[in-house]
């Protein structure tokens, strides 16, 4: 376990990374996973397959996404985790089993793995095997989810830093730019910058980012 922090904690800055790490952490750790993937549930409505180790969890996200049921969603709203032990017996998602268990998975076991802000995520792990996980697995994949909720976290918030600096650089290149070509303060080329952004509909951080790179409106 000490290992698989030290893993995911080198990917810190990447969240496309970090998701990733988790995930190939999970099937090296976890005996029964043969599969794993991330599902993030965007502003309540939108989902979307990140870091998965192949096809297989992209597929049971598209399935859950066309259903609006199944395991990973169940326990991003209700449940901590969920487990299945026969997708072909199963009889909770009366649409979206039946699927998935042509699909290839036959069991599974999910972990939610973090709210935050108007983000939820679960960590779900696929077995090629009836019955493929036991109470061993689950213990693992709750220790797991845990960090790599913090690993998560920390990454976007790095990622959202990163962004912002990003942000107030070109700001700052277009305020210098229409501070030379029209002889103005700062203060006063800031107001231009807005002004002209409301006018023109267009985001302050996109109409600085065209001026930045000159390009012509």
């Amino acid at each position: 376990m000490a290992e698989m922090a030290r893993v995911i904690q080198q990917e810190h800055g990447s969240v496309e990374g970090t998701l990733l790490s988790i995930t190939a952490e999970a099937v090296r750790l976890i005996p029964g996973a043969d599969h794993a993937g991330i599902t993030l549930v965007v502003r309540n409505r939108r989902i979307e397959s990140r870091g998965a180790t192949d096809e297989l969890p992209r597929r049971v996200d598209a399935l859950q996404e066309e259903t609006g049921q199944g395991p990973c969603l169940d326990t991003v709203w209700k449940h901590h985790s969920v487990s299945v032990p026969d997708m072909a017996r199963e009889d909770r998602w009366p649409q979206f089993a039946p699927a998935a268990s042509e699909a290839g998975v036959r069991s599974m076991l999910t972990f939610r793995l973090y709210t935050h802000h108007d983000h939820l995520g679960a960590l779900n792990l696929y077995s090629d095997a009836v019955h493929g996980f036991d109470d061993a697995d689950d213990d693992v994949g709750v220790l797991l989810a845990t960090h790599a909720a913090l690993a998560l976290v920390a990454a976007e918030q790095e990622h959202n830093f990163e962004s912002a600096l990003a942000t107030r650089d070109v700001i700052g290149q277009a305020k210098g730019i229409i501070m030379e070509r029209y002889d103005l303060r700062a203060d006063a080329a800031f107001a231009m910058l807005v002004r002209l952004s409301q006018d023109w509909h267009t985001p302050v951080t996109d109409l600085a980012t065209k001026i930045a790179r000159r390009e012509p409106e």
